[in-house]
């Protein structure tokens, strides 16, 4: 479950950690009230739950009244990723010198927690982390200790955080860490910690994620969840019984088996491609399901190309195929170009049975991807 930053800052501020002064709005007139209760200059900020807000026109400085109402009135109500803005948050400006990054996730190949601080705060960590990796210093936590003080001094200075201010960066994370433990939290970050001239730190972005498996131990986090901004093919998904998880890219993916799914993921991003979605039908699925399922991946308007991946064991190839010329057939055109691999119990009795017409079929789930991943580069070149 994701916290919006307003709710995130509220426990970092209720936990000690240095937040700027803010309030909520859902108006234009409450924005500038706002602002004027805070102080110019004032950051407006969409409260959505994606990332990359400020390059999508989704955080705004505003130096005065006029500029906050005009800021407010273009960010409220915009579509951002997908998301329509209906809350800001209206926070004081900071006078900052230096962005830093702080954050605890987990490391699923190490299987411990793990602290990061980065010099370099303010943009997407991710990026940092693929293309300067050694500019993130990470130290392992034993989750049976926790976050030791002298772990926390030492992540920091590896990162080479200034002496000054390395204290308080220091006590930063380990509250972070302490969060991440007791609010069962899957990743918590801050993403600019920004310096002062004065060498205050201040955390200007709040990301708190919770564990949904452990909601019913937060049961007041629980309460925070915005069924408003749920995802609407997420919201499907969960109507339709579907493990799923939408992502970045135009590759839409379907399979029977959260590791098949995985596999084909893999796949798609070693023959050059981005995956859309994680979409497991189920191991049972029949004629229906998999009818829901195309319908799901046809909704969202980033897959350019689908690929089926489906090995027959518990679910028979023959019922799949049924499925999938019964959606297919019952587009008047084909949205998106379909590419089949089916294996295993009935899989050639499947492979007869799909309307070549409107499918591409490959016996291999190389062949199939590497099909699906040349389809959506002509899509998306189009």
């Amino acid at each position: 479950m994701k916290l919006h930053e307003y709710q995130a800052k509220e426990i970092f501020a209720d936990a000690g950690i240095p937040v700027p002064e803010s309030r909520l709005a859902t108006s234009v007139d409450e924005a500038v009230d706002a602002a004027e209760e805070v102080g110019y200059p004032v950051a407006i900020k969409a409260q959505v739950h994606v990332g990359g807000r400020g390059k999508a026109g989704g955080i705004k400085i505003a130096s005065d009244g006029d500029e906050a109402r005009q800021y407010a009135d273009e960010i409220l109500g915009m579509d951002l990723k997908g998301y329509t803005v209906e809350q800001v948050l209206v926070e004081a400006g900071v006078d900052f010198t230096n962005e830093l990054y702080v954050g605890v996730t987990m490391d699923r190949g190490e299987g411990k927690p793990v602290a990061m601080v980065s010099t370099q705060g303010g943009v997407d960590i991710e990026a940092v982390a693929e293309e300067t990796p050694e500019a993130i210093a990470r130290e392992h936590v034993d989750p049976a200790f926790g976050l030791h003080p002298y772990q926390a001094r030492k992540v920091v200075f590896e990162a080479g955080i200034p002496r000054e201010v390395a204290m308080d960066v220091a006590s930063i994370l380990t509250t972070l860490y302490d969060l991440y433990e007791e609010r069962d939290a899957s990743d918590i970050e801050i993403n600019p910690v920004m310096i002062t001239s004065d060498d205050e730190v201040v955390a200007a972005d709040a990301v708190m994620n919770i564990d949904d498996d452990a909601l019913f131990r937060q049961p007041e986090l629980a309460e925070l969840e915005d069924e408003t901004y749920e995802d609407d093919l997420e919201r499907k998904a969960g109507e339709y019984g579907f493990d799923y998880v939408r992502l970045d890219g135009n590759v839409g993916i379907i399979g029977n088996g959260a590791g098949l799914v995985m596999t084909t993921l893999d796949l798609v991003d070693y023959y050059g491609g981005a995956p859309a979605n994680f979409l497991d039908i189920g191991g049972g699925a029949k004629a229906e399901r998999v009818t829901n399922a195309l319908d799901m991946v046809f909704s969202d308007s980033n897959v350019d190309a689908v690929v089926f991946n489906i090995f027959g064991g518990i679910t028979r190839g023959d019922e799949v195929a049924k499925g999938i010329n019964e959606a297919l057939e019952a587009f008047e055109e084909i949205p998106k170009p379909v590419v089949v691999r089916l294996a295993g119990t009935n899989a050639e009795e499947g492979r007869e049975i799909l309307n070549d017409e409107l499918v591409t079929v490959e016996e291999t789930l190389e062949d199939a991807v590497q099909r699906a991943v040349e389809y959506a580069d002509e899509v998306s070149n189009e």
